[in-house]
This record gives structure tokens, sequence and C-alpha cells, in this order.
């Protein structure tokens, strides 16, 4: 929906924890202690105060069942005061910005004037879980009534029912993974490794740029002794990339190597919103408007990760903009191989007419997701916080987000300073 005629919607600032990857330095935190420690990080960071907030939109992807409502928890956990309304979501790699969304039309709406958005996703700690002839064992295990029935039940237990049920990311319609999906896809577009190569390498370099200036670390909550992101690697080279064997297609024609892809991450992240004329009340600068966003979502077959090919135009058209209006584009970097396959459907035309050419020193200029890390439900809002901060550090009008998710979907967000 267009936000031109209704109340405007202001990003006021935002926080996370540091990225790490899974398995790593954050592997000791829950998922809802980091949720927690973002939306506490975010009331500290903007210095709002937690009975101002009406409304609590967070997501995730690893779904806990033991924590079906993380947003609520998250509410109860927080500073946040008990009668604020939460809403829990998932909506695969755009989650983030789909929690945006919801915040944002409860404020258009006029049913919040405060709101917090976010997401959460801890790899270290997915849900143990067992194959389904496993748990249908102790499923009917459970509701023996009697212990002889119990243990006849038990009695079909066999040692390869004690293997857990390893958590795959591969598509439930396709059986391929987004790195198999994406294989297809720069083979299809003619990507080469050279180009994926160089795309990581950017990320990298940025990223470390921006964390030593201050601009990353603006936005991070400390957490567990550390105040930036563990996955940047300042001595990266082009060189040390090109020598990485590929991972997805491991024969002479794969091009998507570790280097070259978002590692699997913890990480959380919550970004405030404000209707415009609360954000003056309570003495708020607002950072940035959203002014308009547009999901997509495509088949498969066209590639999985190629939505912003089509979001992106789209929402350029409808807002009468064209690509040389657009002072900065976070383009979230699932893998390099999938930027440059949408930078590249912007450039020729793909299902909507051409934009044109970016210009590299506009796209993801404090690095993106191979650097910093892609906790699938974080990244939304990491994007958001970062972006609105780099416009209003540059007083610059016009932001693009997009983002490619899982599911073959997409979101295009235009962020505006006016």
């Amino acid at each position: 929906m267009s936000n031109s005629t209704e109340r405007k919607v202001a990003i006021v600032g935002g926080a996370r924890t540091p990225f790490a990857k899974a398995g790593a330095q954050l592997k000791g935190y829950s998922a809802l202690e980091l949720a927690t420690h973002s939306v506490d990080g975010a009331l500290e960071l903007t210095g709002l105060d937690p009975e101002q907030v009406d409304e609590l939109a967070y997501g995730t992807v690893i779904v806990d069942p033991a924590v079906p409502h993380l947003a609520r928890e998250v509410n109860f956990r927080s500073r946040l005061p008990a009668d604020v309304r939460s809403l829990t979501l998932t909506d695969n790699c755009i989650t983030g910005t789909s929690a945006i969304q919801s915040v944002y039309n409860s404020i258009v709406l006029g049913r919040a004037d405060v709101g917090i958005a976010g997401g959460v996703d801890s790899m270290s700690n997915p849900p143990v879980m067992f194959t389904p002839e496993a748990s249908r064992i102790f499923l009917d295990a459970s509701r023996a009534k009697t212990l002889r029935d119990r243990l006849k039940v038990f009695s079909k237990l066999r040692p390869r029912h004690l293997k857990p049920w390893s958590y795959g990311i591969a598509e439930p319609s396709t059986g391929l993974t987004m790195g198999e999906h994406t294989e297809i896809t720069v083979k299809e577009w003619g990507i080469s490794r050279e180009e994926q190569d160089e795309i990581a390498w950017r990320s990298h370099r940025n990223a470390h740029a921006a964390t030593e200036d201050g601009r990353l670390k603006a936005e991070i909550s400390p957490l567990g002794g550390f105040d930036r992101d563990l996955l940047i690697r300042p001595d990266t080279t082009l060189e040390a990339l090109s020598r990485l064997r590929p991972v997805f297609d491991r024969s002479e024609k794969g091009t998507l190597t570790a280097g070259n892809s978002s590692p699997l991450t913890d990480g959380a992240a919550a970004t405030v919103l404000m209707a415009e004329e609360r954000a003056r009340e309570l003495g708020f600068e607002p950072l940035a408007f959203i002014r308009d966003f547009i999901n997509v979502g495509i088949s498969p077959d066209d590639g999985l990760l190629m939505g912003p090919g089509i979001a992106v135009p789209r929402l350029l058209e409808r807002n009468g903009l064209s690509i040389d209006d657009i002072d900065i584009f976070e383009m979230h970097e699932a893998f390099a191989g999938q930027v440059a396959s949408n930078l590249k459907a912007w450039e020729q035309g793909w299902k909507e007419p051409a934009i044109g050419r970016v210009d590299r020193e506009r796209l993801n200029p404090l690095g993106s997701s191979i650097a910093v890390g892609h906790p699938f439900a974080a990244t939304g809002a990491r994007i958001a916080t970062t972006l609105a901060n780099e416009l209003a550090r540059r007083d610059a009008r016009y932001g693009i987000i997009s983002i490619c998710g899982a599911g073959a979907t997409a979101v295009a967000m235009l962020l505006e300073r006016a």
C-alpha cells in the first residue's frame, strides 16, 4: 500500500545484537534471549520510554515449539509493559520486513502510534526433533494407559530411531536448497565466479570500514562481551576467495562457495517505528519515512531468489521514480550469485521493463549479509535500521531495501527522508 495520503510512518532508530556464525560466540543464547536483548537494546539506544510502545511485531523462521508465540514472550521478558499488543510472524527471509509492515499498517490505520518490529534466529539452537517414525512411537507410548502397554510400544524402538532429525534448509516444494537453486540461476543468467567473488569482497570491505568508523557498531547493543559483528573478514582478498571450492555444485561448473554465500548466523534485530506527529511530540527526529513497499511471489521455476528482479522495478514505477533517483540500494546478499542475477535482471529487463544499472558505490555501502551475517528473520530489521541511519547521515532522499526470500518471495521497500 502507498503512504502518499495516509499518516506518515517514521523509522526513528533500532538496535540489534552482534551477529555471529552459528555454533560460535552466541550459541549460549536462545532465540528468545537474543530477541529480548534486541528489543531492550532498541529502547535503550533510542531513549524510548517503554510505556509509549503500543505494539510489538516480532518474527522467527526456526520456530521453537516450546515458544510458539515468541513475540508475547519477548514482551514479558523485555522492559515493555504487559499490555503491549504482541504479534508473532514467520515469513522466511522477509520476516523482518513483514513485521515492519505489520506495525506500519497499524500506525497508518490509527490503531497504534509507536511500535517495534523485528526478528531473530538462532541457528545454533534449532529445536531437536525425531523422524516421523520415531515421533509416532514416542507419542503412542505417552498415550498408553498402562506400563505394560507403554513398554510394548517402546519395544518397537531401534537404534536408528534415536538419531535426531537434522534441520535442513531445503525447499519443501522442490527438495532443493537455496544454494542449489542459486547455482541453477547463475548458470541461466551467465554469472561468473569472478563477479560473485567481487560482490563478496566488497561486502567484507564495506562492512569492515563501517565497523571501524563506528556506523555499524552504533546499531549494536553489546552482548557477551562483543560489540561488533563477528563474521566480517577484513583481510579477505579476491585471490583468497577464488581458491575456495564450490559447495552446492561440486563439479567444475559450480561457482557458489562458502566465501560468496551468506553464513548460517545467530542474531536478532529490532526497529522502532512511529507516526510522524507522535515522533515530534515525543521529541524524536525521524531518520526516514516508509513511503511504500511491495511484496511479490514467483514460481521457483523462474529462479527461487529472483523476486527482487520484479519487486524493485514495480516499486519504482508505482512511485514515479527512476533508478537514478535512489541514493542507496540495500540489497540482501543471500548469495553473491543471487545479487548479480537480480542486478542483471534490472539492467536487461525480466518480466518487467529494464530499469538500468545500479552504480556499485550506491549498493550496500556498509556491506550486507555475506559479511555481516544473515539470521533469517532479523535481516529485514537490520537492513531497515542501517538504511535509515545512513540516509540521515548523508541527508540523502531515497533508499530502497530489496530482500529475496525462501519460498520464492521477495520484498522491496522505499524509504524517503522528506
